[in-house]
C-alpha cells in the first residue's frame, strides 16, 4: 500500500510539474498590459460616472436603464463589437423613489436618517402622527391594536446592537490569511441552524407575515423599521415586491439603528412621539424584461474564435448609496480590463467577450437568464449553444480591494494554470491560490452548469460593512487596488484567449 501511494504521488507531481511546464506567458504581453492599465488607467473616470453621475441603479429602475444605455455607449465609443443589450427574459417592475423625506417633531425636532424600503408604495402626502409601538409576539396581540392604527406611523421592537468599533474597520488579508484559505476543511462541519432554531424561524416569519397584513387592512400610514449598521449607516432591504401581480404594501422606511433606538426608547419610556415624513415613488410598468450588457473583441483564429473568453460584473444596486462597491467597483473593473486589451490591440484567438448583468441583487437573474438561454439548463442538464465554447468566466464582486488571488472552485486541474499565470503579479500582491468555493454572485450561474468560473480573493477593505447601504459611494472605492485588479483580469483573459487548449472542466452530468 505504502509503494502504492508512492507511486501514486510520484505521477501526480509528474503531472503537475508537465502541466507547469507546459503553461505559457507572454511576458512582453505582460508588461504591455501594466503599462496600459497603470499609466493610462480609466478607473477613476469609469468610477465616477457609474456612481456620482448613474447615481444608484436599483434592479428594474430608471437609473439602470441609463447604466445599461451609458456603458453600451462607452463600450462603442472604444471600438468594441457585437455591442447589445440583451433581454435574458422577465425580472418584474421598475421602480424610483421621487421624494423621501422623516423627522421627529415632538418632543423636539431632529432629522432622521431613513430611506424607503424597496418596492413600498407611496404614503399618499404628507403623514404627520404619533408613532404607536407595536409589540406583537402571538396572534394574540393583534386584538390589541385593532382599529386603532389607521393613518399612523408604527414601530415594531428590533434587536439592534450598536457595538463600539474596537477593530479597525478597514483591512488587507495578512500572509498568514492568505494561507489559510488555502486550506479545505473536509467533513466535520455542522450547520448553524438546528431543527429547533429553523422552527423558530419559520414561525416568526409566519407572525410576520400575519403582521404586514394585518397592517395593510387596518390602514397604517407609515411603518418604521430599524436596520444593523453604525455611525447613520442604513441596510437596505425590500417591503414590497417587483412582481406584476401589483399588492399593495404598507409604506415602509429604514432609518439608521440610532434614530431608531431613541424613538424606541422614548416610546417605552411612556414619552411621545411624533413623527413627520412623506414617500412619494414611481412604478414602472411599460417593460418587465430585464436585461445584460454585451460586447466583444472578436477572435482571429480560424478554428477557436467560435469559443468564448467570458468576464463580468453586475450592474445593479441597492437604491439609497450609489453602489460604489456593489458593484460599480467591479464593473469598472472589468470595463477597464476589456479596454487595456482593446487599447494594445490585442488581436485574440478566441473571442473575449464582457456582460455587465442585471438584476444580480434580486437573485442572479442576469447571469442566471443568460446561462439558461445560451449556456444550459442546470435542471434538466440540456445543453445549448454556448456550453462547450466557453473556456472561463471572470467574475468580480467583492467591493474594491486589490486582488490577492483567485477562487478555483474545487477544479483541481486548473491549480498548476493559474499558478503560472499570476507570477507576473506576486510583486503586486496577487499569488494565493485556492480550491476553495466562494459563492453568492454571477460567477455561480456557470460553475452550475460545470462551465468554469471563477471569482477573486479581494481585500476586503471596508466592504463588508458597507456594501448595500447608503454610504456604499465613490468615497468607499479604492481606485488604486481596481487598476490592480483590471491590470490581473485582462492578463487573466488573455492568456486565457491565447491558450491552446479551453481550460479543463470539472464533470457535469
Amino acid at each position: 500500500m505504502k509503494n502504492q501511494l508512492t507511486i501514486i504521488a510520484l505521477a501526480f507531481f509528474f503531472w503537475y510539474g508537465n502541466v507547469l511546464a507546459q503553461e505559457k506567458v507572454d511576458l512582453e504581453m505582460m508588461y504591455k498590459i501594466k503599462s496600459e492599465g497603470i499609466g493610462n488607467s480609466q478607473i477613476q473616470d469609469l468610477s465616477f460616472h457609474l456612481t456620482d453621475f448613474l447615481g444608484p441603479r436599483l434592479s428594474g429602475s430608471t437609473n439602470l436603464r441609463n447604466a445599461r444605455t451609458w456603458t453600451a455607449d462607452k463600450f462603442k465609443e472604444w471600438g468594441l463589437s457585437n455591442v447589445r443589450i440583451d433581454s435574458y427574459g422577465e425580472f418584474g417592475r421598475g421602480w424610483n423613489v421621487k421624494k423621501s423625506y422623516i423627522a421627529m417633531k415632538d418632543p423636539y425636532y431632529a432629522q432622521i436618517i431613513g430611506y424607503p424600503k424597496a418596492w413600498t408604495d407611496g404614503t399618499n402626502g404628507l403623514v404627520n402622527s404619533e408613532v404607536m409601538l407595536l409589540e406583537i409576539n402571538s396572534e394574540e396581540d393583534f386584538n390589541k391594536y385593532k382599529g386603532q392604527l389607521k393613518g399612523k406611523v408604527v414601530l415594531t421592537p428590533a434587536n439592534l446592537t450598536v457595538n463600539p468599533a474596537f477593530e479597525a474597520e478597514a483591512k488587507r488579508w495578512s500572509e498568514e490569511e492568505l494561507e489559510e484559505r488555502k486550506t479545505i476543511t473536509i467533513g466535520g462541519n455542522v450547520g448553524r441552524y438546528t431543527p429547533e432554531l429553523l422552527a423558530q424561524l419559520r414561525a416568526q416569519r409566519a407572525l410576520d407575515q400575519k403582521l404586514t397584513q394585518f397592517l395593510l387592512e387596518e390602514g397604517v400610514g407609515l411603518r418604521i423599521t430599524g436596520t444593523r449598521g453604525s455611525f447613520g449607516t442604513v441596510f437596505h432591504t425590500r417591503a414590497g415586491s417587483y412582481s406584476t401581480e401589483k399588492n399593495p404594501t404598507v409604506p415602509e422606511m429604514e432609518i439608521a439603528a440610532e434614530h431608531y433606538g431613541r424613538i424606541y426608547r422614548l416610546l417605552k419610556n411612556g414619552k411621545p412621539v411624533k413623527i413627520e415624513a412623506e414617500v412619494e415613488v414611481e412604478w414602472l410598468d411599460d417593460d418587465y424584461r430585464g436585461y445584460n450588457v454585451l460586447a466583444e473583441i472578436p477572435g482571429t483564429d480560424k478554428t477557436m474564435k467560435p469559443e468564448l473568453v467570458m468576464l463580468g460584473a453586475h450592474l445593479d444596486s441597492w437604491h439609497a448609496g450609489t453602489g460604489g462597491n456593489d458593484n460599480a467597483a467591479g464593473v469598472a473593473v472589468m470595463m477597464e480590463a476589456i479596454r487595456i486589451l482593446k487599447a494594445i490591440g490585442v488581436q485574440p484567438r478566441r473571442t473575449i467577450r464582457i456582460a455587465l448583468w442585471g438584476e444580480e441583487e434580486q437573485g442572479l437573474y442576469g447571469s442566471r437568464g443568460y446561462v439558461q438561454q445560451y449556456v444550459a439548463d442546470r435542471n434538466t442538464k440540456e445543453k445549448k449553444g454556448e456550453w462547450d465554447k466557453i473556456s472561463a468566466y471572470y467574475n468580480l464582486d467583492n467591493g474594491s480591494g486589490k486582488i490577492r488571488g483567485i477562487y478555483l472552485e474545487g477544479n483541481d486541474m486548473v491549480v498548476p494554470v493559474f499558478e503560472k499565470w499570476f507570477e507576473p503579479f506576486h510583486e503586486l500582491g496577487a499569488n494565493t491560490i485556492t480550491r476553495r468555493n466562494t459563492g453568492s454572485t454571477d460567477h455561480v450561474a456557470f460553475d452550475a452548469v460545470g462551465v468554469p468560473g471563477f471569482q477573486f480573493i479581494q481585500d476586503p477593505i471596508d466592504y463588508g460593512k458597507g456594501y448595500h447601504t447608503n454610504m456604499d459611494v465613490y468615497e468607499r472605492m479604492q481606485l488604486s487596488d481596481m487598476t490592480q485588479a483590471a491590470v490581473i483580469i485582462a492578463a487573466l483573459v488573455y492568456n486565457t484567449a491565447q491558450r491552446d487548449e479551453k481550460l479543463p472542466r470539472k464533470p457535469w452530468n
